[in-house]
């Protein structure tokens, strides 16, 4: 549900939607840094303008080297650092990455009023980390990756519980997550 304060103007971006929209979902393991990049890369290079890049999970859990990947995949050239104090950085690439971080909000609200989602993200791609904290004012349509530790195992492991909810969401995870495997996209 989106928020009662976002202007009518900002709904159709941020996915305000009367019918249910498609979802797909799945679980993916990582086995470490190396391939945690390697997805991210492959949802660089099949994103598409408007693509929304959710990621939840605890800190440490690869966020942002996630991030980083999506940045590679879309050709971004700059350093690529999480914008924890900075909220947003915006980076150059095939299309404008816009990676926020919401861990720093206090309220989904802050998101808004700090301008961090506007109709100039439609054109580009974002990626948002801790979107958990955005919980009710995200893009109904989008890509949500949840990446957690799992306990016992080695501590490089990651499990990628993901979530493509949206025609174009749906078709960028297939894409990408054939693509980071190696097989043809």
């Amino acid at each position: 549900m989106i928020g009662p304060t976002i202007p009518a103007a900002l709904w159709v971006y941020i996915g305000c939607r009367m019918e249910p929209a498609m979802m797909a979902s799945g679980l993916l393991t990582s086995d470490g840094p190396d391939d945690t990049s390697a997805l991210g890369r492959a949802i660089g290079r099949h994103a598409t303008p408007g693509t929304v890049v959710a990621l939840i999970g605890e800190l440490g859990a690869g966020k942002t080297v996630l991030a980083k990947g999506v940045a590679d995949g879309l050709g971004v050239r700059t350093v690529v650092n999480s914008p924890t104090f900075v909220l947003m950085n915006e980076h150059l690439g095939r299309l404008r990455l816009h990676h926020v971080d919401a861990y720093r909000l206090s309220d989904p609200a802050d998101a808004l009023a700090a301008g961090l989602l506007d109709d100039r993200l439609a054109m580009g791609v974002a990626v948002i980390e801790w979107a958990d904290r955005l919980d009710g004012w995200l893009p109904e349509e989008r890509l949500e990756i949840r990446l957690d530790t799992p306990a016992g195992l080695n501590p490089d492991v990651r499990t990628i519980a993901w979530r493509a909810i949206g025609e174009a969401h749906e078709r960028l995870a297939s894409a990408a997550f054939t693509d980071s495997r190696g097989e043809p996209a």
